[in-house]
């Protein structure tokens, strides 16, 4: 097993590799000059060139990759002129909401997606059926900032239940703090919520109809015991599968619902930083992401071989 964990993890490597070539020469061959923006439209070209010469964007660009790729190996993001701050405390400051975001919207559409899809299949064919796959497919078709926008106009704007926009800390209580993020939750949960509930539709039917339930019901065993736990945690490797890769998208997701909602996450930031040439800030949060995306799908990885024994073996 630790042979396997050194594996996946070596194999992270040039992976997070590619990433970060990637990032690094499309945000340069953006147009736009920090120096000037930062310097503002009044400044004078010697001061903005002096600038450029300060920040190293005089230098050929391939020098400029190896200059940042070389502080990166040593732990060093960069700094942001425009925040005053490393790159590194930048990040940080803006992760707790989008990780409550995340967080709470990956409950409610597991909440949601998980008795949704486990009914609709041992319902097949019949109206409650039906009626769950209409909702999954509507929440499919239906984007995430029309969704918010339809959101905000019924609870908020007619109704008076939720906040319009805005974040509050957890540090303010728990309640005023979901709150806050219940409609932005569900606006980014519904698409991985419809995913998952067809997904988890889709693997139960095919356990159900395999020998072994047959002979569960043959047995007399209860419909219960015959769903939960001998269908269910067969079924459940696919839809684990499809839970960590919607982490990484909920992550991504959360730039437009913040911009929607006004929460000053990771979403803001990027926005931001790409808004003003930020390069650091954007080269840094792009690869902090893909870093915290690929360690996501590896400890999903990981728990195969939890729900399923026969994973553990293969890897033996």
């Amino acid at each position: 097993m630790k042979v396997y964990i050194l594996q996946r993890v070596l194999s992270l490597i040039p992976i997070l590799l590619v990433v970060a070539v990637v990032v690094f020469f499309l945000i340069h061959l953006t147009p736009g000059d920090p120096a000037a923006i930062i310097l503002g439209p009044e400044a004078l070209p010697q001061d903005i060139e002096k600038l450029r010469t300060e920040l190293g964007l005089d230098l050929p660009i391939v020098e400029q990759f190896f200059v940042w790729f070389t502080a990166l190996l040593k732990g060093d993001l960069g700094w942001s002129y425009f925040m005053e701050m490393s790159v590194l405390k930048a990040f940080t400051s803006h992760l707790g909401p989008t990780l409550s975001l995340a967080i709470f919207a990956q409950i409610i559409f597991i909440v949601i997606a998980l008795p949704f899809g486990i009914i609709a299949a041992t319902k097949r064919g019949r109206k409650a059926d039906q009626f769950f796959m209409v909702f999954a497919l509507l929440g499919i078709s239906v984007p995430s900032f029309l969704l918010g926008l339809l959101l905000i106009l019924l609870f908020s704007v007619n109704l008076g239940w939720l906040p319009v926009a805005g974040y509050k800390p957890l540090s303010e209580g728990l309640f005023t703090h979901l709150k806050f993020l219940l409609l932005p939750a569900i606006t980014l949960g519904a698409i991985q919520a419809a995913l998952i509930a067809r997904m988890t539709r889709s693997s139960m039917l095919d356990i159900l109809s395999m020998n072994y339930i047959k002979t569960a019901h043959a047995k007399g065993v209860k419909e219960r015991t015959v769903v939960y736990k001998h269908a269910l945690r067969n079924a459940f490797i696919p839809i684990l599968t499809v839970m960590g890769q919607t982490f990484g998208t909920l992550i991504a997701g959360a730039i437009v619902v913040e911009v929607v909602f006004n929460i000053p996450g990771i979403g803001q930031l990027i926005i931001n930083s790409v808004s003003r040439r930020d390069y650091a800030v954007i080269q840094g949060t792009v690869l902090l992401i893909a870093v915290s995306y690929v360690f996501v799908n590896l400890i999903v990885d990981l728990l195969y071989g939890v729900i399923d024994p026969r994973v553990r073996l293969n890897r033996k």
